[in-house]
């Protein structure tokens, strides 16, 4: 019997943040087998590790890495990269770990702090495309969103750290507060656009920002944190100068479930890779 542990990303509280299913040896399941755990834990994604490739890393520290959602394998996650460095946190002690993952190799540092385990992935490199006109209004036609509640100083682009996420700006808290869409026709339009989720954003501040993230095309009508859209997301940002080259963005995401999360977005100046960390913990059985 497969051990599939239960933890969450982005909060020290298990009823907080994104819960992710974490199976630290997959070695003995195929693609079906994955698919099949993951169906039935019913999170947004579930990881899985095996051996890292020949040569990567520090053994023992560094792994190969796959991602599932209940209905099909995602090329990167970033809330299961964090809630399975947590987890090998609590076995082998806070440090520098490394996954080799289906878009790159993605390093991640766990770290302890006031008791809780923290850890924090390094993208790969990032970068955005603009979205086609009818297709933005396909996809706010789904959201049921009239674009005059768009923010014209977030303007609509498709970013990528990893995955590809099409970010939307909202008006007001309100606006975003407000998300009941149209499932199968988002998912379709996902689909089409090879998109992981909708980036959907308020801008509280120079540097805190409120988010939200529809993910149909993985069977979940919403990621609770997302960290994959988080470094997309801060990559975005800088690229169209919306925020300093150097900066330290916070998102909170998951208040409109009930399940709140921070996530903290780190941009470095001559580095184009974008940082993202949280807490994490275990989520009692």
């Amino acid at each position: 019997m497969t051990d599939v542990l239960r933890y969450t990303a982005f909060s020290s509280d298990p009823a907080g943040g994104n819960p992710a299913g974490v199976v630290l040896d997959a070695s003995g399941l195929d693609d079906s087998d994955m698919l099949a755990i993951a169906a039935e834990l019913g999170y947004s994604e579930t990881a899985f590790l095996t051996a890292a490739p020949e040569g990567l890393g520090e053994a023992g520290r560094a792994f190969s890495i796959r991602y599932f959602s209940p209905k099909a394998e995602v090329s990167f996650c970033g809330h299961a990269t964090v809630a399975t460095a947590v987890a090998l946190g609590d076995r082998i002690g806070p440090g520098e770990l490394l996954f080799a993952t289906s878009v790159g190799p993605v390093p991640v540092t766990v770290t302890e702090e006031d008791g809780a385990l923290r850890a924090t992935l390094t993208s790969v490199e990032p970068h955005s495309v603009d979205i086609a006109p009818d297709d933005l209004a396909e996809a706010l036609a789904a959201l049921d969103w009239p674009a005059a509640d768009l923010d014209p100083a977030l303007p609509p682009r498709i970013a990528y750290a990893g995955a590809r996420h099409l970010v939307l700006g909202a008006a007001t808290r309100e606006r975003l507060a407000d998300l009941d869409y149209d499932f199968d026709r988002l998912a379709t339009l996902m689909l089409r656009l090879d998109l992981t989720t909708l980036q959907l954003a308020w801008r509280e501040s120079d540097t805190v920002f409120h988010v939200r993230a529809p993910f149909p095309v993985g069977g979940v009508v919403e990621d609770p944190a997302t960290g994959a859209a988080a470094v997309a997301f801060g990559a975005y940002l800088r690229e169209l100068g919306l925020v300093p080259e150097e900066s330290v963005l916070t998102l909170h995401q998951g208040e409109d479930l009930g399940r709140p999360g921070v996530l903290t977005v780190t941009l470095r100046k001559g580095d184009a890779r974008v940082r993202v960390g949280g807490t994490g913990t275990r989520i009692p059985d």
